[in-house]
C-alpha cells in the first residue's frame, strides 16, 4: 500500500538555477522510478537559515509531497546523502490529518 510523505531538503545557496532543477529533477524521478507518484511540488526559493550549515547562512529549500512505499523512503534518503549539493533533508510520512492540511493549503494558495 502506498503512504503518503512529504520530504523538504535544502540545497547549498552556490547553485545555479539550472542546477537547482537537476537537484530536484533527480528526486523526483528517483521517487517515479521506484513506483512511487509525486503529488506535489513546492519551490520556496531562497531563504535565510535559522543558523549556519556547512559555514553557509542561506539555502534553497525545496518541498514534494508523494505517494510511495515505505521501503523507497530508505533509498532516496540516501540520496541525498551522498549529494553533496543537499546540506540538510527531512522526509516524514503524513497521517490522515496532515495530508487533510497540506490539500487545504494548495486549494488557498492556488484561490489567491
Amino acid at each position: 500500500m502506498l503512504k503518503q510523505y512529504e520530504t523538504v531538503f535544502i540545497a547549498t545557496p552556490v547553485l545555479s538555477d539550472a542546477q537547482m532543477k537537476e537537484a530536484v529533477a533527480k528526486y523526483t524521478a528517483y521517487i517515479t522510478e521506484c513506483g512511487g507518484e509525486i503529488v506535489y511540488q513546492e519551490d520556496w526559493g531562497l531563504k535565510q537559515l535559522a543558523y549556519p550549515i556547512q559555514k553557509k547562512t542561506t539555502g534553497f529549500y525545496y518541498l514534494i509531497e508523494f505517494k510511495a512505499e515505505p521501503s523507497v523512503i530508505a533509498g532516496l534518503e540516501t540520496q541525498y546523502r551522498r549529494d553533496e549539493r543537499i546540506m540538510r533533508f527531512l522526509t516524514f510520512a503524513m497521517d490522515k490529518h496532515a495530508v487533510a492540511y497540506a490539500e487545504k493549503r494548495r486549494a488557498n494558495k492556488q484561490s489567491k
